[in-house]
């Protein structure tokens, strides 16, 4: 990953821990320090709450799916129902904030400090998720627009399994793939890969078994095996009409 200014660089090298003494003010505004793409709120949401949103809220939550191994994900529906509020919940303790599971401005403030203004998130760049053959987000299963929020999706994912990897650095070594490239590197035809769904990560400082052990909370449906030296992860339940939606955790619960 390429740094955008001193503040990131500090970030990455250090960890938010090393900032924690100054408070989560300082995480959201400081450590993420940049033009936020802030989305436009409303007062508060909570269990009850519907509409688009929920929706947006929902897909910045995701990565807070469980407290433990779960096969469980937050549905990006619209519908703010008991799972979405304790996906709030983990997120607000996460961050320090009172974890009531009721997301107002101080929730809405931390999650818009984790976007970036072209609407990529703090930690990871779209450059990342692109093609390897230089077809950026073209090629694909399904078209560029559809792969590039499938992406954005898969970074708030990631955005959580950093933060519980005690903010280390993620490193993505493969992302969105065009069909010619992921048959190139002998992909399945229908890999998630191809459809912006899909990573594979490696965390600084952690086994690819604690990468995995992490990814089972994240609401990851596909998680491949973890004695390799990267760990995969995809969404494939989310995306049923992909072809793949079904739960395949390669090593079970770790």
């Amino acid at each position: 990953m390429t740094s955008s200014s001193l503040d990131r660089r500090t970030l990455l090298r250090y960890g938010t821990g090393a900032l924690a003494a100054t408070g989560v003010a300082l995480v959201a505004n400081v450590g993420l320090a940049r033009s936020a793409s802030a989305y436009g709120w409303p007062g508060t949401l909570s269990q009850g709450s519907s509409g688009s949103a929920v929706s947006e809220l929902q897909i910045r939550v995701a990565g807070w799916a469980a407290d433990s191994a779960a096969q469980t994900y937050v549905a990006v529906d619209g519908s703010f129902g008991p799972g979405t509020a304790a996906a709030v919940r983990r997120f607000q303790s996460a961050y320090g904030l009172s974890a009531d599971g009721v997301a107002g401005p101080q929730t809405f403030g931390v999650l818009n400090s984790l976007e970036k203004s072209d609407g990529s998130t703090a930690h990871f760049n779209w450059s990342e998720f692109t093609s390897h053959d230089g077809s950026g987000f073209g090629g694909g299963n399904v078209g560029a627009t559809e792969v590039k929020e499938n992406v954005r999706r898969t970074m708030y994912k990631l955005e959580a399994l950093r933060k519980k990897a005690g903010d280390r650095a993620v490193t993505i070594n493969s992302g969105f793939r065009s069909t010619s490239y992921n048959a190139s590197v002998g992909g399945a035809s229908n890999s998630m890969h191809t459809y912006g769904v899909a990573a594979d990560t490696a965390v600084s400082g952690l086994s690819t078994l604690s990468v995995y052990r992490i990814a089972e909370t994240c609401g990851f449906s596909g998680l491949e095996t973890h004695t390799v030296s990267w760990q995969h992860v995809d969404s494939r339940v989310e995306h049923g009409n992909y072809g793949s939606g079904f739960w395949w955790w390669q090593d079970g619960v770790a």
